[in-house]
């Protein structure tokens, strides 16, 4: 037997097989310290975590749940939008739940892209955009984002395109790995190239509230779900990755075409999962405030980092990551990256991964205990 022979359009995440070398340095005893994967290592709110073993001991509530997800959490993700991004959606047909963004991305690919047609893909950007695509059999095109452009898009060069093959073009701000935000301005002129190119724009927005003062949806623009549809997760905004809550918006057309696709892989999420997520979704800004302020704490250590490293970064940028570029003394990013692995015992993870114009940039976690991040702060001045 061989496998479909669309596996060979991807290889192995690349996490999943670095963190197998990490793994084995570990069981070795070399106690590697990641700052590689963002997942949050700071809990949920904790009425989040008590709703969910209350719901877990309702004798009724283990079924099947309903593949657009319980009224409470479209309604919930409706009112958390119109509070913090001012947006008015319709909890009954402009929101769809999601087990993760990952979920998304597949179901939001199979249901507007045919084989053969294109999709446009940041440089740099989240490696999942591409790697979907590829198994899907989409044409990739990659549209550069450049530090001296501030990691937005260029969009001279994305009108001059030919885009009449073009159905999706994915977005992701505030950006992953650069930490770029974005500006109503750069949402208009989404929105217009969209109209423009008749093309669908997919905003990623999980990161919008760590280390950012003003989170800004792009369906804050007038017009915006008649050809853009937003991915939002509470993964990173509400310190639960492993629970697989996430969600799509968009207009009511687009959001039936994506469910006929979802509810033809996969079931409804666990209905205790769902009301504990509605629960967190009523936070305060105290709450967001006080997960930031322990974000902020590590952000200094990682620019300490970065300067021992004689990586420049912006100090501008927000979520859970820090980019910086590597000084020219290296011939390659991975040169440095695996002397710090290797002789430091800190993992972190080389800007190549996530597209050639990440080539001379490494990216620092921040979901890391203070105490850790600092001693990896004390293992790299020892190797420098």
């Amino acid at each position: 037997m061989m496998p479909a022979e669309r596996l060979s359009a991807v290889s192995e995440y690349y996490f999943s097989r670095k963190l197998k070398e990490v793994a084995a340095m570990n069981a070795a005893g070399k106690d590697v310290i990641s700052l590689g994967v963002g997942s949050p290592d700071m809990p949920p709110l904790q009425a989040c975590i008590e709703r969910l073993c209350k719901e877990a001991q309702n004798p009724d509530g283990h079924g099947y749940m309903p593949y657009v997800g319980i009224p409470q959490l479209r309604e919930a993700f409706a009112s958390w939008y119109r509070k913090w991004y001012g947006v008015q959606l319709d909890a009954a047909k402009e929101i769809q739940p999601l087990i993760g963004s990952k979920e998304g991305i597949l179901h939001v690919t199979l249901a507007f892209v045919n084989p053969g047609e294109q999709v446009l893909v940041p440089n740099p950007g989240y490696p999942t955009y591409t790697s979907l695509s590829k198994i899907l059999g989409a044409e990739l095109v990659y549209y550069d984002l450049k530090e001296e452009n501030g990691w937005m898009p260029d969009f001279e060069a994305l009108r001059a395109m030919d885009m009449s093959r073009v159905k999706l073009m994915w977005t992701n701000y505030p950006h992953m790995p650069t930490g770029a935000k974005a500006s109503m301005e750069i949402y208009e002129k989404l929105v217009a190239l969209a109209r423009e190119k008749n093309i669908v724009i997919v905003n990623d927005n999980p990161y919008s509230f760590i280390l950012n003062d003003k989170p800004l949806s792009i369906l804050s623009v007038p017009g915006a779900k008649d050809c853009c549809i937003e991915f939002n997760s509470m993964s990173k905004s509400h310190n639960m990755p492993g629970w697989r809550v996430g969600m799509l918006a968009s207009n009511a057309d687009f959001v039936q075409w994506i469910l006929k696709v979802k509810s033809n892989i996969d079931s409804g999420m666990f209905r205790a999962t769902q009301l504990a997520a509605v629960t967190a979704l009523e936070a305060e800004k105290d709450w967001y405030e006080a997960n930031n302020a322990n974000y902020r704490e590590r952000r200094l250590v990682a620019e300490e980092i970065m300067r021992v490293l004689d990586c420049r970064f912006d100090e501008n940028q927000s979520g859970m990551f820090l980019w910086g570029r590597i000084p020219d003394i290296y011939t390659n990013v991975e040169e440095l990256t695996e002397k710090i692995l290797h002789q430091a015992r800190v993992f972190v993870v080389p800007g190549f991964i996530f597209g050639s114009n990440g080539a001379r940039y490494i990216r620092i976690s921040l979901c890391c205990k203070i105490e850790r991040l600092q001693q990896a702060l004390e293992r790299i001045k020892a190797i420098n």
